[in-house]
């Protein structure tokens, strides 16, 4: 495919401001929690469940800042470090006091030592992988763009665009080897789906490559690189094409099923 991809198309957003218009736009996650459950998508959207951000995502966020947009955006989304016990020359723990009180201090995101460290350490496993450091080594991130799509206006915030090689989405995982089942359990082929099917809205049809970057988030800090196949995000886009013509029902009915309104039959082999 001899794709160029015009980076000038994606709007640079903060994620604060791109979060705040979900009210108006839907986004692959608001879909996949529909496609879960519809109650679930209807709670969320009502402010009744409030994602929790939990250490796990705040590595994973903070993961995604340093290595897709550089050490500068990193140094100033988060606070680094922690004060140091002037006694033991050491830094203060995450559950002390100190550490507490300075972390309120800062206004942002903190990170602790160890938390800086266990990034850097991610980061170094991205740069062991030709394949991972080719796909990001030219292109824009983070890049927001809104369409029309089955008649909804839709958002999304992608990771990664190569101008070339389409997009890459970076994930953080406990470990590789089960990459693949996480996948398939989190819904990241509906995911990327629906990246390129809204991209494609500006594109004038033209469906893009999708790669996945994923790392692990303890020793040895492996990294590994997918593409997703072509008939999988097919398959995936008419999923997603159907929960959003479901998605306007509920909307027009004001009805929200959770998916268990009837008796199921459990057979154990």
């Amino acid at each position: 495919m001899d794709l160029s991809i015009d980076l000038n198309i994606f709007e640079v957003e903060p994620a604060e401001e791109y979060h705040r218009k979900a009210d108006r736009y839907l986004s692959s996650h608001q879909l996949i929690d529909f496609i879960k459950c519809p109650w679930l998508y209807r709670k969320k959207s009502l402010g009744l469940i409030v994602d929790t951000d939990s250490p796990s995502y705040l590595i994973g966020r903070a993961a995604h800042v340093r290595i897709l947009e550089g050490r500068d955006a990193y140094e100033t989304q988060f606070a680094i470090g922690g004060p140091i016990n002037p006694r033991t020359n050491k830094p203060f723990g995450s559950n002390t006091k100190a550490f507490a009180e300075w972390a309120v201090a800062q206004g942002k995101h903190v990170l602790s030592h160890d938390q800086v460290d266990l990034i850097e350490q991610m980061a170094s496993g991205v740069a062991m992988n030709d394949e991972a450091v080719d796909l990001l080594l030219y292109g824009r991130s983070e890049g927001v763009l809104r369409a029309d799509y089955c008649d909804t206006p839709c958002q999304i915030r992608i990771d990664w665009v190569h101008p070339h090689r389409g997009i890459v989405d970076f994930k953080t995982c406990d470990d590789l080897t089960w990459f693949e089942a996480d996948a398939r359990r989190y819904g990241y082929h509906r995911q990327m789906a629906f990246y390129r099917a809204v991209l494609a809205q500006v594109l004038d049809g033209e469906m893009v490559p999708v790669h996945l970057v994923a790392v692990e988030k303890k020793e040895p800090f492996r990294c590994g690189v997918w593409r997703v196949g072509d008939d999988t995000l097919t398959i995936a886009q008419r999923e997603n094409e159907s929960a959003i013509r479901r998605l306007r029902t509920c909307w027009d009915n004001d009805h929200w099923p959770t998916g268990f309104e009837e008796v199921r039959v459990l057979e154990v082999a």
